[in-house]
């Protein structure tokens, strides 16, 4: 929505096009942008519809339109907490009131959290009646192969009028939500084409192995910086191009300065935000003469390890 935000105040004021296309392949999405890796579907699911809910700690899908309760995630720099929303609304509606108030719809990324959501819903919900979670599924993707899974489309949208609109464009005058059209444009109420939206990768994987030294300095003589990873959208965009990677893990803008016995981030960000696996970033780094420098996974959760700054490993570099 930050994106949305920055888009809409230097665009100019009619349609014009996005980078947001119809595959043809169905996939799974968290709401979150977080990667699909942990599933719960109940016996004979998933059927023939495109958002998830909750029941009994399984997954069903349902048409998007029903009118459940749901749950919305809070995230703060130290914790997530579950609110459970005793409303009904539709999915998409579901949705926008948890962006709005708190931070998304649910996402369940292991056992250990469907439990925590599922004893939320048998506390608050006695009836055992389905709940709205933050999984939905689509066939849309976007040009540059990221895996974000933002949608802002109009009520009523895509309808695939025709059966061929597979492309997107933005209409300022209903608040800046996406319309589905012809990628061909072919609608005799327009005469001319679509102005368009181009950006720039601010993230760039580079499938070099060198030491942490040695990429920050690549990184600063061809591009800016190694990335600082100092909010979780900055995760967020690291999360889209990790799998580029051919390391298991790619080095980040992360020190471990001995003397202080802190950890820092070479662009001079404070580390307020942490993304840390089990056993990682603690003090336990003080007691250690090896430099170590920090890393983050290019599978499984994504999270921050540290490693000895004389390994050699993928980095990740910022553009701006």
């Amino acid at each position: 929505m930050n994106d949305m935000k920055e888009l809409m105040k230097s665009v100019i004021d009619e349609r014009f096009w996005i980078g947001l296309q119809k595959t043809g392949r169905d996939q799974w999405h968290w709401t979150s942008g977080e990667p699909v890796i942990y599933l719960n579907w109940a016996t004979g699911q998933p059927e023939n519809n495109n958002c998830s809910m909750m029941r009994n700690g399984e997954w069903h899908v349902v048409g998007c339109d029903k009118s459940l309760t749901f749950i919305c995630s809070s995230s703060n720099n130290r914790n997530t907490r579950l609110v459970f929303i005793n409303q009904t609304m539709n999915w998409r509606n579901a949705q926008s009131y948890c962006r709005q108030n708190h931070t998304d719809l649910v996402s369940v990324r292991n056992q250990d959290e469907n439990e925590k959501v599922k004893k939320i819903i048998s506390y608050n919900n006695s009836s055992g009646s389905y709940v709205w979670i933050g999984l939905f599924r689509d066939s849309w993707q976007w040009s540059d192969q990221s895996d974000s899974s933002f949608r802002y489309w109009m009520s009523g949208e895509p309808n695939n009028v025709g059966g061929d609109e597979n492309c997107t464009v933005i209409e300022p005058k209903a608040q800046g939500r996406w319309i589905d059209i012809s990628c061909n444009n072919q609608f005799p109420s327009y005469d001319r084409l679509f102005p368009f939206v181009c950006h720039e990768d601010k993230l760039i994987v580079i499938r070099e192995n060198l030491t942490w030294s040695e990429a920050l300095r690549y990184c600063r003589q061809n591009h800016v910086d190694l990335v600082s990873v100092h909010s979780e959208e900055i995760q967020r965009r690291v999360m889209n191009v990790v799998h580029l990677a051919s390391t298991a893990e790619l080095w980040l803008g992360l020190r471990h300065s001995h003397i202080l016995g802190v950890w820092y981030w070479v662009s001079g960000d404070t580390v307020c935000y942490q993304n840390w696996a089990p056993g990682n970033g603690t003090s336990e780094e003080d007691c250690e003469h090896t430099v170590r420098s920090g890393a983050v996974q290019s599978g499984g959760d994504q999270r921050w390890i540290s490693r000895p700054e004389t390994d050699k490993l993928n980095f990740i570099c910022s553009r701006y």
